[in-house]
């Protein structure tokens, strides 16, 4: 399935994002939804987007379903909510109202609560387990072929011929696997595991930084080891069946978490910069240039973005799912709930914050057009 000739217009911009999000967006709400359903508790609204309603309906249990006029979003609101970012209303830890959210068992909250970025992480994995059953994986040995002169290859005494094995204890399964990896590390000491003539050797190297373009009109901070493979003849795609595909699944959705993280500890040490972090008009030029290629490749970015949601919505930030979460911990620790006036304290910083990290993603988004 091709889109490349929606993306020549202006709203291929903006069709292909919409729909990535909403899809994303959908099954986030969902896994709130079905384990608020099994938990008893009384549902409100089911919203995709924010704001005024264009659409909706009502189920037979009295959810109202909607589609509302500002899609970068969504929310479930349950009985006894005050707003959609589930914030107890007045009188919501004393009400004895029959599915009320906030008087359910603390471990049913916390479940509730979960089960979107969980949903989140199961979709990106079903996402990649279909793609690796039906394009496959790529395939290249790990096999160097050429050392460029001055590298941190050549430092570290690597040298045509060499395969490798593993990095920094992780099983490398082809050449993919180790430009990942040191791309990832930029400037980090890495502990190599190479085979070399039937002998096993241990190497240490130090990937060195290099800005590329980003695709996007910007640059981006990568590692370079400065080796090269030749895959005439050797790159494949190669096809796995059901089990081993969601193994995978699971393997590459936990890689982009892992990396995630890293790159979030680099940032907090004011080791990365925060030039990196993209906004919705950078996302919706790489779901642009994603759908231009193939349906996979669009489906494959939505996976990543599901992650990286699944991801920002467990931060200990009120406002989002794991600030309620943090909250939940304080008061299990406490033996009873914050109070009202702490609560919303909680949210109007953690709205704060958000929307700061909003207007920084922003503002490098419209640098990179200006730039580019």
């Amino acid at each position: 399935m091709d889109f490349s000739g929606l993306v020549s217009t202006p709203l291929g911009y903006i069709v292909p994002f919409l729909g990535v999000m909403t899809f994303i967006v959908f099954f986030h709400e969902l896994g709130h939804f079905m384990v608020a359903r099994w938990s008893g508790v009384r549902i409100e609204a089911f919203s995709i987007g924010f704001g005024r309603e264009i659409f909706g309906w009502n189920d037979k249990h009295g959810t109202r379903w909607k589609i509302a006029w500002l899609p970068l979003g969504g929310y479930v609101k349950f009985a006894g909510d005050e707003n959609a970012a589930s914030m107890p209303s007045a009188d919501a830890l004393e009400s004895a109202e029959e599915g009320n959210f906030h008087t359910r068992p603390l471990w049913k909250r916390v479940l509730i609560v979960a089960a979107g970025p969980i949903a989140n992480f199961l979709l990106a994995i079903a996402i990649f387990a279909a793609t690796f059953m039906i394009v496959g994986v790529p395939v290249s040995k790990p096999v160097v072929d050429a050392v460029m002169a001055n590298s941190a290859a050549a430092e570290a005494g690597i040298e045509p011929g060499d395969r490798i094995v593993a990095i920094n204890g992780e099983k490398i399964g082809s050449f993919m696997d180790l430009q990942r990896i040191v791309a990832m590390h930029a400037g980090e000491r890495l502990k190599l595991v190479i085979r070399r003539g039937g002998h096993r050797k241990i190497l240490f190297v130090t990937p060195k930084v290099r800005e590329v373009p980003d695709g996007l009109g910007g640059k981006v901070k990568v590692g370079m080891l400065g080796v090269s493979h030749n895959t005439t003849g050797d790159f494949r795609y190669e096809r796995k069946g059901p089990i081993e595909a969601l193994e995978l699944g699971a393997r590459h959705t936990w890689r982009i978490i892992a990396g995630t993280m890293h790159f979030l500890a680099k940032m907090v040490m004011g080791e990365a910069d925060t030039n990196q972090l993209a906004g919705p008009v950078s996302i919706a030029q790489v779901t642009a240039k994603a759908a231009s290629i193939s349906f996979f490749y669009l489906m494959q970015l939505a996976a990543v973005l599901s992650v990286s949601i699944g991801f920002v919505n467990l931060l200990p930030i009120p406002m989002l799912d794991g600030g309620h979460l943090l909250y939940y911990l304080i008061e299990a620790v406490r033996g009873k709930p914050l109070g009202q006036s702490a609560q919303e304290l909680g949210f109007k910083v953690g709205l704060a914050l958000i929307l700061t990290m909003m207007a920084a993603a922003t503002f490098n988004d419209i640098m990179r057009l200006f730039s580019s």
